[in-house]
């Protein structure tokens, strides 16, 4: 896969080789759930991530508090830790709910977006497509699942951020990494299309944008697979 290109981001995601350790499981755990190289249901022991990178569990249990708090990851008592398993009907519940708060976050961007909020918004398009275009999936996906988040801060709403955090990426961990309807998952030409409609003061049109474009999502779930996954194998760590 290519390497990653310097693109910027409402979120910018620093190099690699400056990273804490602990930062750097985070995006390399984050990378595989959302690449689909760790599917839903695996576990993820404390004691294998302790010998994969070198942590003590302390650090290791704060990633995966971290990872369980943006929804990829579910923490059950006296089992562990597992990626994130929503049922059919969760799912979705939870693009239902998508399509109600993204809906009430657009009608207050629509009202108070200014020139510079949408520019911003087209750079991080920008940076969709070209992480799409120089084939490095994980940036695509966290840059795509970073315009959605980014939707909802301008509308001005904490908790409406927090709650669509943790929905865009459990719902974006269950979309297929294959193309089934000729579209891409989570495509930035529907970005685009929303963006063009609100800057245009087209409000309905907007809406309307949006909703299509999680539907569109809704029908790409992932149907789940069966096989077994090494963890470290799938994290890309040669064997110790």
């Amino acid at each position: 896969m290519a390497a990653r290109p310097k693109l910027v981001s409402a979120s910018p995601i620093p190099q690699e080789s400056r990273l804490a350790s602990d930062e750097r499981m985070y995006l390399e755990i984050y990378d595989a759930i959302m690449g689909h190289r760790l599917p839903a249901g695996t576990k993820l022991t404390e004691q294998a991530l302790t010998e994969i990178y070198g942590l003590a569990r302390h650090n290791v249990r704060k990633v995966l508090v971290k990872l369980a708090a943006d929804g990829l990851v579910d923490l059950e008592p006296n089992r562990g830790a597992y990626i994130a398993s929503p049922t059919e009907q969760e799912a979705h519940d939870m693009f239902e709910l998508r399509q109600t708060l993204e809906q009430m976050a657009m009608q207050k961007v629509a009202h108070s977006a200014t020139s510079a909020d949408f520019a911003r918004l087209r750079r991080m398009i920008d940076s969709e497509r070209e992480a799409y275009m120089q084939g490095n999936r994980p940036l695509w996906i966290r840059l795509s699942a970073d315009f959605h988040i980014e939707l909802a801060k301008l509308a001005g709403n904490a908790l409406l951020v927090d709650m669509l955090r943790r929905l865009v990426s459990r719902t974006t961990l269950l979309i297929s990494t294959t193309e089934t309807t000729g579209q891409q998952p989570c495509s930035f030409d529907e970005h685009l299309a929303v963006v063009d409609a609100l800057e245009k003061k087209d409000h309905a049109g907007a809406q309307h944008e949006m909703a299509h474009h999680l539907e569109q999502c809704a029908c790409r779930m992932l149907k789940r697979s069966d096989r077994r996954f090494d963890l470290r194998s799938a994290l890309g760590k040669p064997d110790a």
